[in-house]
């Protein structure tokens, strides 16, 4: 079975305003105090602007979407991961925006690669959220990134 996530995450607070502008955007929540908004085919073709697509290497990153995301990071930080596994075998990436830019990557780990030492590139997106892992597990799982095998089962 495989396991595919691309999503915004910020605060509850902060991702639920920021996401009343979005149509069709769902925000389900997280543990400590997260919350993340599933980039869906309906959220993902209501964002793109149409433009070429960034440069920060992402799948499923909407053209347009980055400077939104540098917008809403103007009330704090917030980032975008993804994440696409079949098999124990996959790729991760992960950026974060704080006070109107990138602060936190982008990072990228491919298909073949160990993390590093500093974790994931989602742990690691997650840790400049505020989040601190479990003594047995780290940030992914300790904030719930686990319950749900897709995006959409995150709205469902």
């Amino acid at each position: 079975m495989g396991y595919v996530l691309r999503a915004a995450i910020a605060g509850h607070e902060l991702l639920r305003a920021a996401s009343r502008d979005v149509p069709g955007a769902g925000v389900a929540p997280l543990r400590q105090g997260l919350s993340l908004m599933p980039m869906t085919d309906e959220v993902f073709d209501t964002i793109t602007d149409g433009s070429p697509a960034g440069s920060l290497g992402f799948w499923r990153l909407p053209a347009g979407f980055e400077e939104l995301l540098a917008r809403w990071s103007a009330a704090g930080p917030v980032a975008y991961v993804e994440a696409e596994y079949f098999g124990g075998v996959g790729e991760q990436h992960a950026a974060v925006w704080a006070h109107g830019g990138v602060v936190l990557g982008p990072l990228r780990v491919e298909e073949g690669q160990a993390f590093g030492s500093a974790g994931s590139p989602i742990s690691q997106a997650l840790r400049r959220l505020g989040v601190v892992a479990d003594a047995a597990t780290d940030e992914f799982a300790t904030v719930g990134l686990d319950r749900h095998r897709s995006s959409e089962g995150w709205i469902a």
